[in-house]
């Protein structure tokens, strides 16, 4: 097993440009592997180190979200898909941008769902690319430095974090219900499903 774990690193360097490349790949690939992201940005972790590792990761998130994006326009039948599975999951539950970071945060939420809830929100390709890319840059650091220590921690450290986003996600889902109650006599900028 340790000859193991010292040939990975070994080939990573050997790939050169090759190995980041491939890595990237891997994030565009990885819905169709049903990989979860933490997994993917864990292998960065400790294949690249924490500074690389979390920027291919926002490489690849950040392309893969420009894909999700483009696929929508050019498939209707795959965003009617996206849409029934966020009917199921969330029915007409309205987020706000800060509870979709949020939800990012959290492993195993479906990606292209909180996307489509992006794309939802945003009025313009630019627009939902900014909210893309700020929404992967956090996950990405966080996973990669800390996500070997996530998947080691004892079950109940696991609970209370999960249980800290939890409560993180409920406030900002009120006071994101405040502002939408207020936009609605006072309108500035209402997102609308």
């Amino acid at each position: 097993m340790e000859a193991f774990n010292e040939a990975i690193p070994q080939l990573i360097d050997e790939a050169g440009w090759l190995g980041p490349a491939l890595f990237i790949i891997l994030h565009l690939i990885r819905p169709l592997l049903f990989i979860p992201v933490i997994v993917v940005c864990i292998i960065g972790g400790y294949l690249f180190g924490f500074f690389y590792g979390t920027l291919y990761s926002i490489i690849g998130l950040s392309l893969m979200s420009l894909g999700f994006y483009k696929l929508i326009n050019l498939f209707p039948f795959f965003h009617k898909r996206i849409i029934k599975l966020k009917q199921k999951v969330f029915k007409d539950r309205l987020l706000t941008i800060g509870q979709v970071m949020i939800l990012r945060m959290m492993p195993f939420v479906h990606f292209h769902l909180l996307s489509l809830y992006l794309i939802d929100m945003t009025k313009t390709y630019r627009e939902y690319m900014i909210y893309s890319i700020g929404g992967v840059i956090f996950p990405s650091m966080l996973y990669t430095a800390f996500g070997q220590g996530i998947t080691e921690l004892p079950w109940y450290l696991s609970l209370i974090f999960f249980g800290l986003l939890a409560m993180i996600f409920s406030y900002l889902g009120k006071r994101g219900t405040a502002v939408y109650k207020w936009e609605r006599f006072f309108p500035s900028k209402v997102y609308e499903r």
